[in-house]
Protein backbone atom coordinates (compact mmCIF):
# COMPACT_ATOMS: atom_id res chain seq x y z
CA UNK A 1 0.00 0.00 0.00
CA UNK A 2 1.18 3.71 -1.17
CA UNK A 3 0.22 6.70 0.96
CA UNK A 4 -0.41 9.46 -1.21
CA UNK A 5 -0.64 12.84 0.24
CA UNK A 6 -1.63 14.99 -2.85
CA UNK A 7 -1.55 18.79 -2.70
CA UNK A 8 -2.38 21.82 -4.92
CA UNK A 9 -3.36 25.47 -4.95
CA UNK A 10 -3.89 26.45 -1.65
CA UNK A 11 -1.01 26.22 1.55
CA UNK A 12 -2.81 24.48 4.33
CA UNK A 13 -1.29 26.53 7.65
CA UNK A 14 -2.11 23.43 9.67
CA UNK A 15 0.76 21.09 7.77
CA UNK A 16 3.33 23.93 8.65
CA UNK A 17 4.93 21.45 11.24
CA UNK A 18 4.61 18.21 12.97
CA UNK A 19 1.43 17.85 11.75
CA UNK A 20 2.57 16.70 8.29
CA UNK A 21 4.74 14.09 9.68
CA UNK A 22 1.69 12.27 11.28
CA UNK A 23 -0.30 12.05 7.97
CA UNK A 24 3.19 9.38 6.95
CA UNK A 25 2.81 9.52 3.48
CA UNK A 26 5.30 7.75 1.07
CA UNK A 27 4.70 10.08 -1.65
CA UNK A 28 3.72 13.88 -1.93
CA UNK A 29 1.42 14.52 -5.58
CA UNK A 30 1.71 18.54 -6.20
CA UNK A 31 -0.59 19.74 -8.64
CA UNK A 32 0.60 23.13 -9.03
CA UNK A 33 0.17 26.88 -8.10
CA UNK A 34 1.71 26.06 -4.32
CA UNK A 35 4.60 28.15 -3.06
CA UNK A 36 8.30 26.62 -4.09
CA UNK A 37 9.40 27.04 -0.36
CA UNK A 38 5.99 24.95 0.53
CA UNK A 39 6.63 22.33 -1.63
CA UNK A 40 10.83 22.10 -0.12
CA UNK A 41 9.22 22.29 3.25
CA UNK A 42 7.35 18.61 2.37
CA UNK A 43 10.44 17.02 1.20
CA UNK A 44 12.73 18.07 3.78
CA UNK A 45 10.37 17.32 6.57
CA UNK A 46 9.04 14.42 5.29
CA UNK A 47 12.06 12.76 3.32
CA UNK A 48 9.79 11.07 0.89
CA UNK A 49 9.71 11.96 -2.97
CA UNK A 50 7.66 15.03 -4.09
CA UNK A 51 6.32 14.53 -8.06
CA UNK A 52 5.02 18.16 -9.06
CA UNK A 53 2.83 19.84 -12.12
CA UNK A 54 3.54 23.15 -12.51
CA UNK A 55 0.64 25.61 -12.86
CA UNK A 56 -0.86 28.50 -13.91
CA UNK A 57 0.52 30.99 -11.22
CA UNK A 58 3.99 29.24 -11.11
CA UNK A 59 7.01 30.88 -12.63
CA UNK A 60 8.74 29.77 -15.56
CA UNK A 61 10.95 26.59 -14.28
CA UNK A 62 14.57 26.74 -14.68
CA UNK A 63 16.43 24.98 -17.49
CA UNK A 64 19.94 24.09 -15.03
CA UNK A 65 21.34 21.47 -15.18
CA UNK A 66 23.86 20.06 -13.17
CA UNK A 67 27.61 20.04 -13.83
CA UNK A 68 30.27 17.74 -12.37
CA UNK A 69 31.64 20.74 -10.87
CA UNK A 70 29.30 21.03 -8.71
CA UNK A 71 27.52 23.90 -9.99
CA UNK A 72 23.90 24.41 -12.33
CA UNK A 73 24.78 25.93 -15.56
CA UNK A 74 22.06 27.77 -18.29
CA UNK A 75 23.37 28.17 -21.57
CA UNK A 76 26.96 27.66 -19.98
CA UNK A 77 27.12 29.95 -17.19
CA UNK A 78 26.39 29.07 -13.54
CA UNK A 79 23.04 29.79 -12.41
CA UNK A 80 20.33 28.77 -9.32
CA UNK A 81 19.61 25.24 -8.57
CA UNK A 82 16.01 24.43 -10.00
CA UNK A 83 13.13 24.96 -8.18
CA UNK A 84 11.20 23.29 -5.77
CA UNK A 85 14.49 21.72 -4.80
CA UNK A 86 14.30 17.80 -4.25
CA UNK A 87 10.96 17.54 -6.54
CA UNK A 88 10.66 15.71 -9.73
CA UNK A 89 9.00 17.61 -12.43
CA UNK A 90 6.04 15.16 -14.33
CA UNK A 91 4.88 17.63 -16.88
CA UNK A 92 4.67 16.37 -20.26
CA UNK A 93 6.63 12.85 -19.13
CA UNK A 94 5.84 9.72 -16.68
CA UNK A 95 8.06 8.68 -14.12
CA UNK A 96 8.23 5.42 -11.93
CA UNK A 97 8.44 6.66 -8.33
CA UNK A 98 7.16 4.57 -4.83
CA UNK A 99 6.78 1.52 -6.50
CA UNK A 100 3.64 3.56 -9.08
CA UNK A 101 3.96 4.97 -12.41
CA UNK A 102 3.17 8.77 -12.92
CA UNK A 103 1.88 10.66 -15.94
CA UNK A 104 1.49 14.45 -15.91
CA UNK A 105 0.73 17.36 -17.88
CA UNK A 106 1.17 20.85 -15.74
CA UNK A 107 -0.47 23.82 -16.81
CA UNK A 108 -4.17 25.33 -17.67
CA UNK A 109 -5.89 26.35 -21.18
CA UNK A 110 -4.32 29.87 -21.97
CA UNK A 111 -6.67 32.81 -20.82
CA UNK A 112 -3.92 35.85 -20.34
CA UNK A 113 -0.34 36.06 -21.18
CA UNK A 114 2.12 33.88 -18.49
CA UNK A 115 3.71 30.74 -18.03
CA UNK A 116 2.03 27.28 -18.38
CA UNK A 117 -0.71 28.29 -19.98
CA UNK A 118 -1.47 26.87 -23.65
CA UNK A 119 -4.44 26.69 -26.15
CA UNK A 120 -6.72 23.68 -26.62
CA UNK A 121 -4.34 22.53 -29.50
CA UNK A 122 -0.91 23.18 -28.02
CA UNK A 123 -1.77 20.76 -25.01
CA UNK A 124 -3.10 18.38 -27.25
CA UNK A 125 0.84 18.65 -28.61
CA UNK A 126 2.08 18.30 -25.51
CA UNK A 127 -0.53 15.11 -24.37
CA UNK A 128 1.01 13.71 -27.30
CA UNK A 129 4.54 14.25 -26.26
CA UNK A 130 3.15 12.98 -22.58
CA UNK A 131 2.19 9.40 -24.62
CA UNK A 132 5.37 9.18 -26.22
CA UNK A 133 7.27 9.57 -23.26
CA UNK A 134 4.42 6.60 -21.49
CA UNK A 135 4.90 4.23 -24.22
CA UNK A 136 9.09 4.40 -24.04
CA UNK A 137 8.75 3.91 -20.63
CA UNK A 138 6.26 0.47 -21.46
CA UNK A 139 9.06 -1.25 -24.23
CA UNK A 140 11.72 -0.63 -21.00
CA UNK A 141 9.46 -1.69 -18.38
CA UNK A 142 5.51 -3.11 -19.17
CA UNK A 143 3.40 -1.97 -17.14
CA UNK A 144 0.25 0.31 -16.81
CA UNK A 145 -0.15 4.00 -15.56
CA UNK A 146 -1.23 4.01 -11.90
CA UNK A 147 -2.03 7.94 -11.67
CA UNK A 148 -2.20 11.25 -14.09
CA UNK A 149 -1.68 14.09 -12.25
CA UNK A 150 -2.36 17.06 -14.17
CA UNK A 151 -2.84 20.96 -12.88
CA UNK A 152 -6.19 21.44 -14.55
CA UNK A 153 -9.21 18.64 -14.67
CA UNK A 154 -10.45 17.07 -18.14
CA UNK A 155 -12.93 19.34 -20.19
CA UNK A 156 -16.73 19.01 -18.92
CA UNK A 157 -15.35 16.74 -15.56
CA UNK A 158 -14.91 19.27 -12.53
CA UNK A 159 -14.02 22.05 -14.56
CA UNK A 160 -15.65 26.02 -14.71
CA UNK A 161 -17.52 27.98 -17.25
CA UNK A 162 -15.63 30.62 -16.62
CA UNK A 163 -12.54 31.12 -19.23
CA UNK A 164 -9.74 30.96 -16.93
CA UNK A 165 -11.33 27.41 -15.80
CA UNK A 166 -11.84 26.12 -18.56
CA UNK A 167 -10.47 22.18 -18.66
CA UNK A 168 -8.35 20.58 -21.08
CA UNK A 169 -10.28 18.86 -24.03
CA UNK A 170 -6.64 16.60 -24.73
CA UNK A 171 -7.56 14.39 -21.35
CA UNK A 172 -10.14 13.11 -22.78
CA UNK A 173 -8.35 10.77 -25.36
CA UNK A 174 -5.12 10.47 -22.93
CA UNK A 175 -7.69 8.97 -19.72
CA UNK A 176 -9.72 6.54 -22.04
CA UNK A 177 -6.11 5.47 -23.55
CA UNK A 178 -3.85 5.00 -20.20
CA UNK A 179 -7.16 4.25 -17.81
CA UNK A 180 -4.88 5.17 -14.50
CA UNK A 181 -6.50 4.63 -11.45
CA UNK A 182 -6.10 8.41 -10.31
CA UNK A 183 -6.74 11.13 -11.99
CA UNK A 184 -5.21 14.32 -9.53
CA UNK A 185 -5.77 17.35 -10.33
CA UNK A 186 -6.08 21.00 -8.74
CA UNK A 187 -7.13 24.62 -10.19
CA UNK A 188 -10.73 24.74 -9.40
CA UNK A 189 -11.03 26.01 -5.85
CA UNK A 190 -13.66 24.64 -4.07
CA UNK A 191 -14.80 27.81 -2.36
CA UNK A 192 -16.71 26.26 0.17
CA UNK A 193 -18.13 24.01 -2.19
CA UNK A 194 -18.18 19.89 -1.93
CA UNK A 195 -16.07 18.74 -5.07
CA UNK A 196 -17.43 15.35 -5.85
CA UNK A 197 -15.19 12.62 -7.41
CA UNK A 198 -16.11 12.02 -11.06
CA UNK A 199 -15.30 8.55 -13.31
CA UNK A 200 -14.42 8.58 -16.51
CA UNK A 201 -14.03 4.65 -17.44
CA UNK A 202 -12.00 2.80 -14.88
CA UNK A 203 -10.60 6.34 -13.87
CA UNK A 204 -11.12 8.20 -10.86
CA UNK A 205 -10.56 11.81 -11.22
CA UNK A 206 -10.28 13.93 -8.05
CA UNK A 207 -9.75 17.57 -7.31
CA UNK A 208 -7.50 17.54 -4.11
CA UNK A 209 -7.40 21.28 -3.25
CA UNK A 210 -6.29 21.57 -0.44
CA UNK A 211 -4.73 18.65 -0.03
CA UNK A 212 -5.92 15.06 0.42
CA UNK A 213 -4.71 11.74 1.61
CA UNK A 214 -5.58 8.50 0.01
CA UNK A 215 -3.78 4.72 0.40
CA UNK A 216 -2.97 3.23 -2.90
CA UNK A 217 -2.26 -0.37 -3.32
CA UNK A 218 1.14 -0.57 -5.08
CA UNK A 219 0.94 -2.72 -8.39
CA UNK A 220 2.25 -6.03 -6.90
CA UNK A 221 -1.00 -6.46 -4.27
CA UNK A 222 -3.61 -5.05 -6.38
CA UNK A 223 -6.60 -7.00 -7.69
CA UNK A 224 -6.68 -6.36 -11.06
CA UNK A 225 -10.39 -5.80 -11.37
CA UNK A 226 -10.55 -3.25 -8.53
CA UNK A 227 -8.49 0.04 -8.07
CA UNK A 228 -8.06 -0.72 -4.45
CA UNK A 229 -8.20 2.57 -3.34
CA UNK A 230 -8.99 4.02 0.51
CA UNK A 231 -9.41 7.64 1.80
CA UNK A 232 -7.11 7.80 4.50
Amino acid sequence: MVRILAIADEVVESLWGDRVRALAPDLVIAAGDLPWDYLEFMTSRLDVPLVFVPGNHDPELSKAKPHRSGLFLDAGLPAAAPRPQGGLNADETVMDVAGLRIAGLGGCVRYRPGPHQYTQSEHARRGRRMMRAVRRAQRRSPGDVDILVTHAPPRGLGDDDDRPHEGIEALHAILEELQPRLHLHGHIHPHGRTMADRTLGRTLIRNVIPYRVIDLPAPADRNPTASGLRDA
